[in-house]
């Protein structure tokens, strides 16, 4: 510190790494610890990467304003108060700003809401300054509480995330991949099997329970619903968003995406290329349902397919006409696509996050086979996409409020045809065959998307 660098007994600080660009601070060379305003403190973590969670109000006298704060723990200190009582306190360290200078400290995180300051310098954090006028205050240049008021459209501060993975498969390859994207980035993630949840629905504290417990508070939860599962799943991701968790695709999003029907209707309505497409369950008109498809060939398709099961192609007039009667007969809901022969068994696979492509495969199936899954046996190659392939996808991914799209396509005479959008995208393939860390990319996302200022009510 320079010799010019002077402070009153109280400053405007910045904690940024925390998410507090803006606080007024007691500085006190009377007491040896700083402190830091903190409740709903709540440690999570391992042994070996300790965290704390908590939540801090910056303006004394605009307590609606939170902040969630997190950050790694460095230890417990017994620090004992002005009138004699002893308290145990997490200490976490962080970069302090005090108008052109920054340096590390350490804080004790500690309940100041009787107190008139939020936060408390200590002589151990400024030891090396030896300036300070005990007769002066905000010797420093000012800053103001209303950045909290502003709208920010992604989150400025990186921190240690409590994220959680919402499955019925934890061992799976994309599961595996983003816990090891989301510890490299020094966050907390685990998964939890659908299945066993269960709700408090009330309105006051809704909560999750799992196994007999009420689930903590996460800052994520990376929805990845099985298809079987997808009534209940929408379910819990509901109650995530109820409890004020960011869920990087929405309970609606997902049920759009999951209702086929109801994708092609809003795709439609947005004039966005997919095959001729004819829906029913009942009606007789087997020749006119085959006839708005576009007429032999044709596809078939069960409302529940997933990885191409439930979905058959019909050559003939005659084994069209037979798949829809067959079906009819089941009382089953079912969609009949045109069948584009141009793309000769292959489509493409656009994946989106945040608004952008961020890796795409072709998929050919393999000999004697239409359905280019890779569930089915097709292969996957690394492919260069058009502008209108990209857009075609990013817009599918909004129109139906998706964060994380996998977007099924078909290359044909008059551009692009979606054919499905997943919510819940495989990242196996993709990864292996474009070498890209697609993983990585959702939990940058959500770091991005995660808020740390809220009003609460």
């Amino acid at each position: 510190m320079s010799d010019e660098f002077r402070l009153g007994w109280a400053e405007w600080v910045s904690l940024s790494s925390l998410g507090l660009p803006a606080i007024k601070a007691k500085i006190d060379t009377g007491a040896r610890t700083s402190a830091l305003h903190a409740v709903a403190i709540e440690p999570f973590g391992s042994a070996s990467n300790p965290q704390v969670r908590f939540i801090m109000h910056p303006d004394p006298d605009d307590p609606h304003i939170e902040v969630v704060c997190s950050a790694r723990v460095i230890g417990r200190r017994s620090v004992v108060s002005s009138n004699g009582e002893s308290e145990s306190r997490y200490v976490i360290e962080t970069p302090i700003t005090i108008g052109e200078h920054s340096w590390p400290i350490e804080i004790t995180l500690t309940n100041r809401d009787n107190m008139g300051y939020r936060m408390l310098l200590g002589r151990s954090a400024i030891d090396e300054l030896s300036h300070i006028n005990p007769s002066e205050s905000f010797l420093q240049p000012e800053l103001s509480y209303d950045v909290y008021k502003k709208r920010r459209k992604k989150n400025p501060t990186r921190r240690p995330l409590r994220i959680g993975i919402l499955t019925h498969e934890p061992g799976n390859y994309s599961n595996r991949k983003m816990i090891e994207a989301a510890e490299a980035r020094g966050h907390v993630i685990e998964c939890i099997e659908t299945g066993r949840c269960y709700m408090a629905i009330n309105e006051h504290s809704p909560a999750v329970h799992y196994d007999g417990h009420a689930l903590p508070r996460y800052d994520a939860i990376i929805p990845r619903i099985g298809t079987r599962m997808t009534f209940y799943g929408m379910a819990v991701v509901r109650q995530f968003e109820m409890m004020g968790t960011y869920c990087l695709n929405s309970a609606a999003a997902i049920g759009a995406s999951r209702d086929k029907l109801l994708a092609h209707q809003m795709l439609a309505q947005h004039k966005l290329g997919m095959p001729n497409t004819a829906f029913a369950m009942s009606s007789r008109d087997t020749d006119g349902i085959i006839d708005l498809a576009g007429g032999s060939p044709v596809v078939v398709k069960l409302l529940s397919s997933t990885q191409g099961k439930g979905v058959v192609l019909a050559e003939t007039r005659k084994a069209a006409s037979a798949l829809v009667e067959a079906f009819r007969g089941l009382r089953a809901h079912f969609l009949v696509q045109e069948f584009v022969k141009e793309a000769s068994g292959t489509d493409i696979r656009l994946l989106v996050v945040d608004g952008k492509v961020v890796g795409s495969i072709q998929r050919t199936a393999q000999a004697g086979e239409f359905r280019s899954n890779l569930h089915q046996g097709g292969k996957a190659e690394k492919i260069k996409t058009t502008k209108e392939e990209r857009r075609t996808a990013i817009k599918a991914a909004r129109i139906l409020g998706l964060n994380v799209a996998g977007v099924d396509m078909l290359r044909s005479h008059s551009g692009p045809k979606i054919l499905e959008v997943n919510s819940s995208p495989g990242l196996q393939g993709i990864e292996t065959a474009t070498g890209k860390d697609i993983a990585g990319a959702i939990i940058q996302s959500i770091e991005a998307n995660v808020r740390s200022v809220i009003r609460s009510k």
